[in-house]
C-alpha cells in the first residue's frame, strides 16, 4: 500500500538501480587490471602495457563517476516524489476521516505521521538504495572475481559470512523495537510543542511559562534518552563489522604469504584479491547499514499504514441526490461515540424542525448538545434511529453536496492565514464582492471591516489572532452565510459578542425566510424569539416548546432563565450605583 506511492517514479526508480549496477562493474574491474599492472607490466618492466592498462582503468573509474552521478539524479527524484506522494496521500486520507476517525490518533501524532515518518522512508530511497543494490551486486562479483583468482583464499569469506550474519540479526532484533519507542517520543515533543503555541496566551497570562518549560524538558529528555539508547545499540554494528573484516584481512595475508611463499600466488594476485576483499567487506558494511535503516522504516511503515488503512466510519451516500428544502426530523436517534461503549451520548432524541423555522437548544454542560447538531451534516453518523433532511435519510446523499448545503459555526471558531476577503471566500468562493458584502451586514462583521485601513483585503494571521474573539465569530457566521445554505446551524457562535450586536445578528438571519436555523446558546435571550426550543438533559430531549410554554412548564428551562435574569438584575443594579 505504501509503495503504491512509487508508481509515478518508477522509471527514475528503476534507471537508479540499473545505473548502480554498472557504476558497481566498472569498479570491480579495476582491481583486475591493477592485478595485471603489477603481475605482467611490473614484473616484465612493460612500461607500454602499464600505460595501456592505466587508460583503461581511468576509464573505468571516470565511467563509474558518470554513473553513480547518474544514479544520484534519479535516486533523488524517486525519493523526494515518493515522499510527496505519500503526504498527499496521508493528507488525503485525513480529509475523508469522519471525527470519529479523527478521534483515534492525536493531532501531534499525525503531524510526525506526515512529515518525520515519512522522510525516514525517503531516506530507504536516498540512503538506502545505493547500498541496497550495491552491496548484493558487490558481494555476488567480488566472490565470482575472488574464486577467479584463488578458490582456497575465498573460503575464508565461508566462514566470516555466518559471523556477520549472526551480528547483525542479534542487533536487528534488539533494536526493532527501539525504532518504534522513539518514533512515539516524537510524538510527545510535537505535542507538548503544539499545545503550547497554540495556548501561548494563556501561558502567558497564567505566567506558566517555567511549568510548560519543566513539561517540554521532560518529553525532550525522554525523546534524547531513547534516541541515545536506540543509537548506542545501533553503532555497535560498525566495531562488530570491523572486527570480522580485519580479522578476516589478517587470515588472508597470513595465508596468501605462506602461498606466495611456495609459489601457488603471485604477488598481483594477492593485491587484487585484497582489494576484492576490502570491497565485500565493504559490501557487508553497506548491507548491514542498509538493515538498520530498514528496520527503523518498518517502524515508520506501520504508522503511515495505519494511517492510510484507516477506513472513515462514514460512507458517501448517492451522487445526484438534491437536497431540495431543510427540513429536518430526528425520529429515535441515539449516538455514542464508540460501538463498544457501554453508554450512549444522545438517547431516543425525537424531533422535527420545518423548513424556515429557527430552533434553539439549550441544556447544561455536557448534555450533548454540540453533539446533537453535529449529526446533521455527518460529522458523527447516528448509532440507531432515523435522521432525515429535506425528507431523505441523511445517509442517502452525497457527503460533499450535504455539506455544501449545510452552514455551519462551530464552537471552536477557526481562521487560516489569509486576507479576509480569502477566508469569507471559503464559503463560496464564487461570491461576488456585493455577496461578501451581504453577508457581513448580516452578520454584523461589516462595521469592524471597514475600520481597516485595506478593508477585506486586511491579512489575517494564522488562527486570526489579530482580530478579537467577537470579530472571528462574526467573521464565521459571514463564511457560513456566503454559502447560501438550506441549513445553518450556530453552535454558541455568538457567545463573545455584545448583546446589541447578538440582537443585531438575529435580526439578520430572521431576513432569511426558507433557510433552517439552529442555534446552540448559553443565553437564554438569543433564543426567546425562535420558533421552537428543545431542552437537552444529558444526552435526552427533555422538552420542546416555545419560550412562554418551557417558562410555564419545564422546570430546568425556567432555571436556566430565572438565573440568568437574576444576573442581569444584579449588574444592572451595580452599573446604577
Amino acid at each position: 500500500m505504501i509503495f503504491a506511492s512509487m508508481r509515478p517514479y518508477r522509471a527514475a526508480f528503476v534507471l537508479a538501480i540499473l545505473f548502480v549496477i554498472i557504476e558497481t562493474s566498472f569498479e570491480l574491474v579495476i582491481p583486475m587490471i591493477m592485478a595485471d599492472i603489477i603481475d605482467v607490466g611490473v614484473a616484465m618492466q612493460d612500461l607500454h602495457y602499464i600505460l595501456i592498462k592505466g587508460v583503461q582503468m581511468a576509464g573505468c573509474a571516470l565511467l563509474s563517476l558518470i554513473t553513480g552521478l547518474l544514479y544520484a539524479k534519479y535516486a533523488a527524484i524517486a525519493a523526494n516524489g515518493f515522499g510527496a506522494q505519500l503526504r498527499e496521500r496521508e493528507f488525503a486520507c485525513i480529509q475523508r476521516y469522519s471525527f470519529s476517525n479523527l478521534d483515534h490518533f492525536d493531532s501531534s501524532s499525525l503531524v510526525t505521521r506526515m512529515t518525520s515518518d515519512v522522510t525516514v522512508m525517503q531516506n530507504v530511497i536516498n540512503a538506502g538504495l545505493r547500498p541496497c543494490v550495491r552491496g548484493p551486486v558487490m558481494l555476488i562479483l567480488g566472490l565470482f572475481m575472488s574464486f577467479l583468482i584463488n578458490a582456497q583464499l575465498a573460503l575464508v569469506f565461508l566462514i566470516c559470512a555466518p559471523v556477520l550474519g549472526i551480528i547483525l540479526a542479534l542487533i536487528v532484533r534488539r533494536i526493532a523495537p527501539m525504532y518504534g519507542r522513539l518514533q512515539q517520543a516524537v510524538d510527545h515533543v510535537n505535542s507538548i510543542v503544539s499545545e503550547t503555541l497554540t495556548a501561548i496566551r494563556a501561558v502567558k497570562a497564567f505566567v506558566r511559562g517555567e511549568y510548560e518549560e519543566e513539561k517540554f524538558r521532560t518529553v525532550n529528555e525522554e525523546l534524547m534518552t531513547i534516541g541515545e539508547h536506540t543509537f548506542h545499540v545501533a553503532v555497535l554494528n560498525l566495531p562488530a563489522f570491523q572486527f570480522t573484516m580485519y580479522a578476516a584481512i589478517v587470515a588472508i595475508l597470513w595465508f596468501g604469504g605462506q602461498l606466495i611463499f611456495i609459489g601457488g600466488m603471485q604477488v598481483g594476485e594477492l593485491t587484487g584479491f585484497l582489494s576484492y576483499v576490502l570491497q565485500i567487506m565493504n559490501s557487508l558494511m553497506m548491507l548491514s547499514n542498509v538493515f538498520l535503516l530498514l528496520t527503523r522504516s518498518l517502524a515508520s511503515a506501520r504508522r503511515i499504514a495505519e494511517v492510510l488503512e484507516e477506513r472513515s466510519d462514514i460512507t458517501d451516500g448517492e451522487e445526484g441526490l438534491t437536497l431540495e428544502h431543510g427540513t429536518v426530523e430526528f425520529d429515535h436517534v441515539s449516538f455514542k461515540y464508540r460501538r463498544e461503549a457501554a453508554e450512549y451520548v444522545l438517547s431516543d432524541i425525537s424531533l422535527k424542525i420545518e423548513e424556515g423555522q429557527t430552533v434553539g437548544i439549550v441544556g447544561g454542560t455536557g448534555s450533548a448538545k454540540s453533539t446533537l447538531v453535529q449529526l446533521i451534516p455527518r460529522l458523527y453518523d447516528i448509532s440507531e434511529g432515523s435522521l432525515k433532511v429535506g425528507g431523505h435519510e441523511v445517509s442517502d446523499y452525497s457527503l460533499s453536496h450535504l455539506r455544501d448545503a449545510i452552514g455551519i459555526v462551530l464552537q471552536k471558531n477557526v481562521l487560516f492565514s489569509g486576507t479576509i476577503r480569502e477566508n469569507l471566500c471559503w464559503g463560496n468562493q464564487a461570491a461576488s464582492d456585493e455577496e461578501i458584502r451581504a453577508a457581513c451586514r448580516i452578520a454584523c462583521a461589516d462595521e469592524f471591516i471597514e475600520r481597516f485601513e485595506k478593508k477585506y483585503d486586511t491579512m489575517l494571521e494564522e488562527g486570526g489572532v489579530n482580530v478579537s474573539g467577537g470579530q472571528k465569530q462574526r467573521l464565521c457566521i459571514a463564511r457560513a452565510l456566503l454559502k447560501k445554505p438550506k441549513i445553518l446551524i450556530f453552535d454558541d457562535s455568538t457567545s463573545a459578542v455584545d448583546t446589541a450586536t447578538d440582537a443585531s445578528i438575529r435580526e439578520g438571519l430572521a431576513q432569511l425566510k426558507d433557510t433552517t436555523k439552529i442555534i446552540i446558546a448559553q443565553r437564554i435571550s438569543s433564543l426567546m424569539h425562535a420558533d421552537q426550543i428543545a431542552v437537552l438533559e444529558d444526552g435526552h430531549l427533555n422538552a420542546v416548546g416555545t419560550h412562554e410554554q418551557l417558562l410555564a412548564g419545564n422546570a430546568i428551562y425556567r432555571e436556566m432563565y430565572e438565573s440568568q435574569m437574576e444576573g442581569s438584575e444584579h449588574h444592572g443594579k451595580a452599573d446604577q450605583q
